[in-house]
């Protein structure tokens, strides 16, 4: 694998989808603009270029590049962390400032033509698993700031992977294709119809933060299309599933507080909900170092995307209830023993702890895996600055059987006026063999 192929992961939420070649993975990161604490570790000699640098600390922050670029416990930015796919796995290069095995010898237009292109230093085209469809709306500017941080991290001198990609997935030439379809190349231009913070979260979360890889769904080709973006998607190697953030019967936030949206992006938990998962690894490596200008412009953009659905759009699910009365009553038994303690037995939670589940968007989506990864393995929000304590829930993967689970679920998502359909025990079987990561 060439070093000049830089590539993401989900840290929040990830997922790679390949035909023809094309390979894509996905993660969350956000902001660009550096809060005052950021200047550590530069190594330069001028004040002017310190700043530069600690710039460029908070925007490789905000594109959580660390995700895809750092084996955990490995030295930062070493590279080499997999990225497991359906067609074989990527490896993440090496981007220290070494000159042999990393960057060192990449000038900043070498890199700003990366970033904008989505081609290596060679001209090589890069697998759409690094995010050069968002990264391309970057500013020169800001480019420069992520390359001159990047320089005055530690040099590493260690070589990267090759892929591991099946024939014919491993032919980069049928790139081409997918890059005619999916990318479109060019830097972020604003809205004059919007207001400035309007358009800052708008570059954040189209840009660097990329965050409609994971919350977009993906066709046939691997690919998503703009009229489809943020409606959702299952992230298949981390059997996730990244809501969509426009339908009101989802994730969307049209009827949320700006405050809510800023809590959970930075601090993982909120009135309305707590982040687990990949959202989790997005918030800790990424999002909770973002000053608070720029999060709320995340969440003013975020909460502007249009509804595409209205809530409580499938009432038809609620007289479900009356098939699977049996189901129902086990699990609201199960409930009450296991669960109730903490979400209270009208499923209103503990605020901002113990999210509610009675009328929670995140348990009644159409997916049900995310509420059964829950319960199968349990999970804590990160420990952020504005949360270091966070409270978690154990898993009861080791003590419910497929059908006790499937039971439990199928009652939060139905009771207390919720209308999520049923679950079913086989459903729980496969994300219970499926990988906890």
């Amino acid at each position: 694998m060439s070093t000049s192929a830089i590539f993401k992961r989900p840290a929040l939420w990830a997922v790679a989808a390949i035909l023809v070649g094309a390979v894509l993975a996905f993660t969350l990161g956000r902001g660009f603009r550096p809060p005052e604490l950021l200047g550590a570790g530069a190594r330069s000699g001028s004040a002017a270029s310190q700043e530069v640098i600690a710039r460029g600390k908070y925007l490789a922050q905000a594109g959580d590049c660390i995700a895809c670029h750092t084996v955990p416990g490995g030295k930062i930015f070493s590279g080499n962390r997999g990225m497991p796919t359906p067609f074989g796995t990527l490896y993440a290069p090496n981007i220290t400032p070494d000159p042999e095995t990393g960057i060192g010898a990449w000038t900043a237009e070498d890199f700003f033509r990366m970033m904008r292109t989505g081609k290596s230093r060679n001209g090589e085209l890069l697998y759409p698993a690094m995010p050069f469809a968002s990264y391309t709306k970057v500013t020169r500017a800001d480019s420069d700031a992520i390359y001159a941080y990047l320089r005055s991290v530690p040099p590493v001198r260690l070589k990267s992977r090759e892929h591991d990609l099946r024939f014919p997935y491993n032919n980069r030439s049928l790139l081409i294709g997918w890059r005619t379809l999916y990318f479109q190349e060019g830097e972020y231009v604003p809205d004059r119809g919007k207001s400035a913070e309007w358009n800052r979260g708008a570059y954040l979360v189209q840009g660097l933060g990329h965050c409609a890889m994971c919350h977009t769904p993906i066709n046939a080709l691997g690919g998503s299309s703009e009229e489809e973006a943020f409606r959702g998607g299952l992230i298949p190697m981390q059997n996730w599933y990244a809501p969509s953030l426009t339908s009101n019967k989802e994730a969307g936030l049209g009827n949320w507080e700006i405050q809510d949206i800023v809590d959970l992006l930075q601090k993982g938990v909120s009135n309305r909900g707590t982040v687990y998962g990949p959202m989790a690894e997005v918030t800790f490596n990424s999002l909770q170092f973002m000053s608070d200008e720029d999060v709320r412009a995340m969440a003013v953009y975020l909460k502007s995307l249009p509804a595409d659905q209205p809530v409580n759009a499938d009432p038809a699910l609620a007289p479900a209830r009356a098939d699977m009365s049996q189901q129902h009553s086990q699990g609201r038994r199960i409930y009450e023993a296991k669960c109730a303690s903490c979400h209270g037995e009208a499923g209103r939670g503990m605020l901002p702890h113990y999210p509610p589940l009675a009328s929670n968007q995140s348990i009644t989506m159409t997916s049900a895996v995310n509420p059964i990864r829950m319960v199968l393995n349990g999970g804590y929000p990160p420990g952020t600055r504005r949360n270091p304590m966070p409270y978690g829930m154990p898993p009861f993967f080791h003590e419910m059987s497929d059908e006790e689970i499937a039971a439990v679920v199928t009652y939060i998502r139905t009771a207390w006026g919720n209308r999520g359909a049923p679950v079913t025990a086989r459903e729980v079987s496969n994300l219970r063999a499926a990988t906890v990561e």
